[in-house]
């Protein structure tokens, strides 16, 4: 059921539109300021969204990328001034693209009889900015925003979503005995990676990467009998020692994303998946902490782990070596 939205210029500086959704106020709250849902529902759909922060407390900031077909990036920012859960939200809002033109946006939440009533108020700093912002089709955006929301908020109350959200995920957490520097390096720098990339029975011929936000990875892992898989991505957030965040696709050997079913695997792999490693240290030691989102339940998850660990190993000896 879509939202039902209604747009309204209260003044020459407010615009105020109304959505209803068809679901506890709780949810949809947990849906506007869960990080790892922003993605699923935030702008239009021929952008992908990055969250590069967000922090939701009075005070704590918070900033999106998105990034188009093209590889074009659009950073979007502000700051929470108040935060009253589940009942209202308040921060700023800012384009990076027109720098200086800062919009207040209020959204408060209201439960009737078991729907929510989402109103969101935008406070320009003056005429000339709401008419910009209108003149921008922005009105276009926002309705299929909340289209995407209002679909992301009816898949989380279907029985077992959050089962299902959790069979799509892989974390494997290793203890290295060597300095986090050195685990950092067997990651990001090609020469070391290929030495342990890919499963027992694997080598690594190709490992090309631009350390970058933004930046694209391109490898090769060759089976025993000769056959490549080769695979690509593109950096969302790097935290030099710390963290590092980027897509996962299979490719051809040109970096073109192709589907898993091009190697014969199963077509149930989505065409982009993303993987988070953390980098800490423990006792003199680094653990590792790998959180592998969108590999399918069953036999592929069940594969994907083994290979993981299988690498894992491979960067153990090599450590050690």
């Amino acid at each position: 059921m879509p939202a039902k939205s209604k747009f309204v210029r209260k003044s020459e500086r407010e615009l105020v539109t109304t959505h209803t959704f068809d679901a506890p106020r709780e949810l949809v709250w947990k849906a506007w300021t869960d990080p790892k849902l922003i993605p699923k529902w935030w702008g239009p759909s021929r952008y992908s969204t990055i969250v590069d922060k967000m922090d939701v407390r009075p005070g704590g900031r918070w900033r999106f990328v998105q990034r188009d077909a093209e590889g074009n990036e659009f950073g979007f920012h502000g700051e929470y001034r108040e935060v009253v859960p589940p009942k209202r939200l308040v921060g700023t809002f800012e384009y990076e693209g027109m720098p200086g033109h800062v919009l207040v946006e209020t959204a408060t939440f209201e439960e009737i009889r078991g729907k929510t009533k989402l109103t969101q108020s935008s406070l320009f700093q003056n005429a000339e900015d709401l008419e910009g912002m209108l003149a921008s089709a922005m009105e276009e955006g926002a309705a299929e925003t909340m289209e995407r929301f209002t679909e992301l908020v009816t898949e989380m109350q279907k029985p077992g979503a959050p089962a299902k959200a959790a069979d799509r995920e892989l974390v494997i957490v290793r203890v290295f005995d060597a300095a986090r520097a050195r685990v950092w390096k067997a990651w990001t720098e090609p020469e070391r990676l290929k030495r342990w990339w890919g499963p027992r029975t694997f080598t690594a011929p190709v490992a090309k990467i631009d350390l970058r936000v933004g930046g694209a990875f391109l490898y090769c892992m060759r089976q025993s009998d000769g056959k490549d898989i080769w695979g690509t991505g593109v950096y969302r957030e790097i935290v030099p020692l710390k963290r590092i965040v980027y897509t996962d696709s299979f490719a051809d050997e040109k970096g073109n994303v192709v589907p898993a079913t091009y190697y014969g695997m199963s077509r149930d792999f989505p065409l982009e998946m993303q993987v988070t490693v953390t980098f800490e240290d423990q006792d003199g030691k680094t653990k590792l902490t790998l959180h592998h989102v969108g590999i399918p339940a069953g036999p592929d998850r069940d594969g994907a782990n083994q290979g993981w660990n299988e690498s894992l190993d491979k960067l153990a000896e090599m450590l050690a070596a």
